[in-house]
């Protein structure tokens, strides 16, 4: 199962849920693996303590590779060449590197936007299969989108984000109808819940009502979050009993159960 964590707004959770869910999928002995396509490289950092300087072994290596072609019009390098090893059993990663950047525009012009779905398929050995991606419908998002079985959006219980929705759905059908068929939006993931304060709860009734489809189980603020970003462990590993890891737990849970 390959899952996509995207919205077009910054700052609503990407990475924490990305890295999170991923981390009790491995937890729970499936052979899961991470794949870092944001250029900040912040689920990188979570679960590898730090950013990764050589090229040679991030994301970026693989686009690179997919724009040179051999003598005899092919060449060998897949993921498997670019997967490191975390300090927690079961969880790979894929890091991403800022030479992400400069390389977007030749991937454009080349058309290479279907070569991650090419070696995602080709991809042996996992279970499970996670993509962090930019906070903007960008070459790398889109590559993710199409090459995705499911795609989780993340919701911060605000205002803009709302708005911001509506927009984001239609380019998801829009991907769908144009390079893949198979996508299924699995569902709105409700971030920085407060279930006691009244606009949190407006906004997340306004939703439902409208036939949007919000997950039954939501992610409260917590400083536990910024705590195990700084310690590099998932929650899972940093606070396996915290009720913010429960909230993380059920929403594995949920999306499983579909």
């Amino acid at each position: 199962m390959r899952r996509v964590i995207f919205n077009q707004k910054g700052g609503v959770g990407k990475s924490t849920i990305t890295c999170n869910l991923a981390a009790i999928s491995a937890v729970e002995g499936k052979r899961t693996l991470v794949i870092d396509l944001d250029v900040q490289g912040n689920s990188t950092q979570y679960l590898l303590g730090k950013k990764v300087s050589d090229s040679d072994k991030t994301i970026a290596h693989f686009f690179k590779d997919s724009l040179s072609l051999g003598l005899f019009g092919g060449n060998n390098s897949g993921l498997e060449n670019v997967i490191h090893e975390t300090p927690f059993p079961d969880l790979f990663v894929i890091p991403s590197h800022p030479d992400l950047e400069p390389l977007q525009a030749r991937l454009e012009s080349r058309y290479k936007i279907f070569k991650l779905k090419e070696a995602l398929e080709k991809l042996q050995g996992f279970d499970a299969i996670y993509m962090d991606t930019p906070p903007i419908l960008n070459f790398y998002s889109q590559s993710a989108l199409i090459a995705a079985d499911k795609c989780l959006i993340p919701f911060d219980c605000d205002t803009f984000a709302r708005e911001a929705l509506y927009s984001l759905m239609q380019a998801l059908r829009e991907v769908k109808a144009d390079h893949n068929q198979n996508l299924e939006i699995e569902g709105i993931v409700v971030n920085q819940f407060q279930k006691q304060a009244n606009l949190p709860r407006q906004l997340v009734d306004q939703l439902v009502e409208e036939g949007l489809p919000v997950l039954a189980a939501m992610i409260s603020p917590s400083i536990k979050v910024r705590e195990s970003h700084t310690e590099a462990r998932p929650l899972i590993h940093y606070a396996p009993n915290h009720k913010l890891t429960e909230e993380f737990k059920a929403l594995h849970a949920e999306i499983h159960s579909n």
